[in-house]
């Protein structure tokens, strides 16, 4: 007898649908086709022991299974379940009439327990577009394809469950989530609040130009000035995200399984990679593609500390999603692209010993070691940086004041009302949402300067010998501090703030 059972498989961060033929003949033997990796290879044995202890058994007979299409390379546990209930329905112990209206996934132990996949929602948005009935997964996954609505979700613990639903009708439980209401109930008060701040009038006034405008920012400063603990606050003072924002992160992050129980991600994605990280764990791939950290934290905030302890080679793969903001891994036999829109924020030490021109310094660096230590970052990474700030030591009175800084709420409604004159002004382009997407054209047409706007920029231009890149990014900046203050134009006061955030374009850094 030939059943069909649907399963599916993620490919970047889109779903296909495998088809698991499973057919039971005259013979003794069991061969599974299809392109499978060693954990699907291996599943037999998971199988036999989990219908065993349930009551039920592989049949002594030949059984052939393919999973089409049979040229796509299948991984992971994920198929576990699938298979048997297609043995199952195959070999008449249950009945097999509903089982091709149902995406059945999950990966099973022993006991015939279920055990959570990755890549739960992907497949969810799958089913509905294909018109499934429902979809069958794991308990600790339901939460996150319930995400999709019009698709019914079925979370359950044991194989017995799904046996029973198929062969005398016991109903399963559907997983409801109305996804609106969970989506803004989770956008609470932040847990770390630019409150607990003290001093650093200027960096948070950084910080708030960044966000307002998406901008790339770069902290350079001594040990224990603050770098770390102003970066970890910068999502707190981000604009709430989109239904469509959280979507697309839920969606990533749930190919590699980090949403368990969790439904919609609310809170924007705050990623810190050790310094000793791969280029691919970075960007992402491997032998099956999986999304890096630059993925993870789209939609969110990439903090790199201490930029130059990163390889050379690892910072240098970024350089085209950073421009692109998408990454695409490719293979020789397919290609997947990621997206990955993200804000980094980068920090460093001045030099090696972690003090620059400081006469009470401990440790003094000789200029080679400054050069070796700073030359780590390439000129044309710096460039796709647009904030360049340096952050001083707190002294002790600012330190030991009772008065508590302004909060990360109050600077979100400042953040939130300007992103939302970018979004009026961009509303008709379909990639652009902030000041920092603008491209070229884009700058020409937003950014206009009078006469005496143009020579400042001049003059700092020709001072600082900046690149035609650094000319753009300060224009973006200075659009992005003129929407702050809700000013149509860009004056003379916007650009010369601007300029002040191109530090280590100045001479004494990289010269």
């Amino acid at each position: 007898m030939l059943i069909k059972v649907f399963g599916s498989a993620v490919f970047g961060v889109e779903a296909t649908t495998i088809v698991v033929e499973v057919n039971i003949d005259k013979g003794i033997g069991y061969h599974l086709v299809g392109l499978p990796d060693n954990a699907i290879k291996e599943s037999n044995y998971r199988i036999a022991a989990a219908l065993q202890n349930n009551g039920y058994k592989i049949p002594g007979k030949k059984i052939t299974i393919n999973m089409a299409p049979a040229d796509l390379r299948k991984e992971g546990s994920s198929y576990d379940l699938t298979l048997a209930l297609g043995i199952l329905a195959a070999s008449s112990q249950i009945k097999s009439e509903n089982i091709g209206k149902y995406l059945i996934m999950g990966e099973l132990s022993l006991d015939g327990s279920v055990q959570p996949i990755k890549g739960a929602l992907p497949i969810a948005i799958k089913a509905k577009e294909e018109g499934y009935k429902g979809f069958i997964l794991p308990l600790q996954n339901a939460k996150e394809a319930a995400i999709v609505s019009d698709l019914k979700v079925y979370g359950v613990e044991n194989i017995k469950q799904v046996i029973d639903f198929f062969d005398k009708g016991t109903p399963l439980e559907q997983t409801i989530i109305d996804t609106r209401a969970e989506f803004y109930k989770s956008l609470d008060f932040p847990e770390f609040d630019f409150s607990d701040v003290k001093g650093q009038e200027s960096i948070k006034r950084c910080m708030e130009i960044a966000a307002a405008g998406g901008h790339n920012i770069i902290l350079i400063g001594p040990p224990g000035a603050g770098k770390t603990m102003l970066a970890k606050r910068l999502p707190s003072i981000l604009p709430p995200m989109t239904l469509h924002e959280a979507l697309e992160t839920t969606k990533i992050h749930s190919v590699v399984g980090k949403v368990k129980n969790m439904g919609l991600m609310s809170q924007r994605p705050f990623r810190s990679p050790h310094h000793t990280i791969s280029d691919v764990a970075l960007v992402g791939g491997g032998a099956y593609p999986q999304p890096g950290e630059i993925s993870l934290s789209h939609n969110g905030v990439l903090f790199l500390d201490e930029l130059p302890e990163f390889k050379r080679g690892v910072l240098e793969v970024m350089r085209q999603p950073l421009e692109d903001r998408e990454v695409t891994i490719s293979r020789a036999r397919f290609t997947v692209t990621y997206p990955s829109s993200f804000m980094l924020v980068a920090s460093m030490n001045p030099s090696p010993g972690g003090y620059f021109n400081d006469p009470d310094a401990p440790v003094t660096s000789s200029p080679a070691e400054m050069q070796r230590y700073l030359s780590k970052i390439s000129g044309p990474l710096l460039d796709r940086i647009d904030i360049h700030i340096e952050v001083t030591p707190v002294p002790f009175d600012k330190l030991s004041e009772e008065r508590k800084g302004e909060s990360s709420v109050k600077i979100r409604k400042r953040v939130t009302a300007a992103r939302e004159i970018q979004t009026q002004r961009f509303n008709k382009l379909e990639n652009v949402h902030y000041n920092a997407q603008m491209n070229t054209k884009q700058i020409r047409a937003y950014c206009k300067l009078d006469d005496a706007s143009k020579t400042l920029l001049k003059n700092a231009m020709e001072r600082l010998n900046l690149s035609a890149r650094a000319y753009d990014r300060i224009l973006k900046v200075a659009r992005t501090i003129a929407d702050l203050e809700n000013s149509q134009e860009v004056i003379g006061n916007h650009i010369s703030e601007a300029i002040q955030y191109r530090s280590l374009d100045r001479e004494g850094w990289l010269g």
